[in-house]
């Protein structure tokens, strides 16, 4: 399903498997708590990496569970089950005490991308892969904390109507362009892996305190953290 695995200062979070890494309740959980391990672990330093195995790095919430229930009640249920229980998952990537990097290996969609998007950089490759807001295809409304991810991370109206309001698939190069990701110069899952730990290793060469990053992370999205439950700490100027 997932898996964390410690490298000296860097942390890597893997979505394990060539499925569609689909977000079901118990992923989700499994998702959650190994983020509560690398935060109990974090030292300064620390840099946290999330990629995944195969074609996706994530399809988004597992619809065909939710289908599962048997009735239209009962699916709307689940779906409502998993948008709450990974708003816990958003914000704690938002309050985890180091910086965070996606490498996407494959397509990001829908909660997917809502997962990318909680990192500080994004990383794709140009030679797969694509965004992918579905919702205005299928038909589902948008969490409004999702909502907010793309009002706090993507800086443009046109970027922002090009992600929801179209139903496009972005491809890395255009996703650089829109500013919603920070590199796509990658031609595989490998190498987009060892670009984003190239950029750990810089930024844990920095020894940065990780609860004051963490703190001003969260000053940068006051919309978002407010939905998700998050207050920035204030920290005491240090003396000269």
């Amino acid at each position: 399903m997932c898996t964390l695995e410690k490298r000296g200062n860097l942390f890597l979070l893997t979505l394990t498997g060539d499925n569609e890494h689909r977000f079901n309740p118990d992923a989700i959980a499994t998702i959650l708590s190994l983020l509560g391990q690398a935060k109990s672990q974090a030292k300064r330093g620390s840099v946290l990496i999330t990629t995944g195995h195969g074609k996706f790095f994530s399809n988004g919430f597992d619809l065909a569970w939710a289908q599962a229930s048997g009735s239209l009640t009962g699916a709307a249920e689940r779906l409502h089950q998993m948008v709450e229980s990974f708003k816990p998952v958003v914000a704690a990537l938002l309050d985890l005490p180091m910086p965070t990097i996606a490498a996407l290996n494959g397509h990001a969609a829908a909660a997917g991308m809502m997962l990318a998007l909680s990192h500080d950089y994004i990383f794709m490759r140009k030679d797969r892969g694509v965004l992918y807001m579905s919702e205005v295809d299928i038909g589902l409304s948008m969490p409004d904390y999702f909502a907010a991810m793309v009002r706090s991370k993507i800086g443009t109206s046109a970027a922002r109507r090009e992600v929801l309001l179209s139903g496009k698939k972005i491809r890395g190069e255009e996703a650089v362009a829109l500013g919603i990701v920070d590199s796509a110069a990658h031609d595989s899952a490998e190498g987009v892996v060892e670009a984003t730990v190239s950029l750990a290793e810089k930024l844990a060469a920095k020894k940065w305190n990780g609860d004051v990053y963490a703190s001003i992370r969260k000053s940068l999205y006051p919309e978002l953290c407010e939905i998700l439950g998050l207050k920035a700490t204030i920290f005491a100027t240090p003396k000269l």
